[in-house]
Parts: C-alpha cells; structure tokens; sequence
C-alpha cells in the first residue's frame, strides 16, 4: 500500500471511502464532495510532492447497474510513488466532477478528452469543449457503453456533417490572433522559424 494513504485516511477521514492495491498499484477512491481537497494537498504537502498528473480518464462497465469510475494518475516524482485516485459516479446522476486544472495546468487537455469521450462535465475547467470532434458533433460520447459501433447516424450523414463544420470556430480568438501575428513578424525572423531555428531562450 502506497504510504501516502494512511495520511490521507488521518486528513480526510469518512471521504477516503476505500483504498486497494491491485497489481503492485495503489488505488483510492474518494468522495467526490473532496476530490480537489485531496487533490490540492498530494501536490502542495511536502511529504506527498504529486507533482505530475499523467492521466485523466474514466471507465464505464457494461453492467449498467455499476458506476461510472473518474480516475486521475498521479506521480510524484521525488518520492517515486504512483497514486491512482477515482471518483465514483453512481448511474443516472449527472457526470459531474471537480477540475483540478487549478491544480494541475495540465488536466486543461486531459480534461477534455475525457469531456469529449465519456461526457463527463469538469465543473471550473476554464474552456470545457470537445478536444477530439468537432464542436457540432451530435452523436453522443464514443466511449460510452450506450454508443453504437457504428455511430447513431449513417456514414453519409457523418460526412455531411464534417463537411459543414467552420473549421475556424474551434479555435479561441487569441488562439486565432496568435497565428495571425506570425504575419507581422520580420521576414528574416518568419524564415529562421520556418527553417527551425532556436530563437534564443
């Protein structure tokens, strides 16, 4: 068992609702009313140092009466530990969890991927859309056990679809003014950044 869950169990009590080793990896499941509680001290407390969260994602079992699992990878790297941390969703309650983008800048990608696969809803996420579809895709959440395999709509449809979708309308406007700018840079500098040059630290 990864020691730091005895610390978490003295910290956070009842909402440490169970923790399990299973193939030499420790996995916690917590409340989800404390996720970024818990989250916040693994990273800030300096006898847990998780200072690198390597997966955002979520399972769904076929069998419909079970929940569906939230599951964030944390490492941290100075003591060499593996936390595995869930959330557990129960079924037919909204697929809702906490964002630990504050925490952990990079969940912003993760995030949405796990948005756009499952449909799961990271409440204070700064810019929650689809990563991997684009924004007018209307058939649901692929990673869903409910999906179809072959997708709800016919493959024409889907291809209707794709075509009428603005490519441009999945980018912020500072992501679009940043490309702009590219324009307005000198032409020497354009051609050593086409060319791969390092532009100096």
């Amino acid at each position: 068992m990864n020691p730091s869950v005895v610390r978490l169990r003295e910290r956070f009590g009842a909402a440490i609702v169970r923790a399990e080793v299973g193939w030499g990896e420790t996995n916690v499941v917590v409340s989800g009313s404390v996720l970024l509680d818990v989250v916040r001290y693994l990273h800030d407390d300096p006898a847990e140092r998780y200072d690198y969260l390597s997966d955002v994602t979520a399972v769904e079992y076929r069998d419909a009466g079970l929940p569906l699992e939230v599951v964030w990878h944390l490492r941290s790297l100075p003591y060499r530990r593996f936390l595995r941390l869930k959330v557990l969703i129960e079924p037919g309650a909204p697929l809702r969890v906490a964002s630990v983008w504050s925490v952990y800048k990079g969940a912003d990608w993760l995030e949405r991927e796990a948005f756009d696969m499952f449909g799961i809803v990271f409440e204070g996420h700064p810019d929650l859309r689809r990563i991997l579809l684009w924004e007018q895709y209307k058939e649901g959440f692929p990673l869903r056990k409910d999906f179809p395999l072959r997708g709800r709509f016919s493959r024409s449809e889907q291809l209707v679809q794709a075509l009428a979708a603005n490519p441009e309308a999945r980018y912020s406007m500072e992501e679009l003014s940043i490309a702009d700018a590219f324009e307005d840079l000198p032409v020497d500098m354009r051609g050593r950044l086409v060319r791969g040059e390092k532009t100096g630290e």
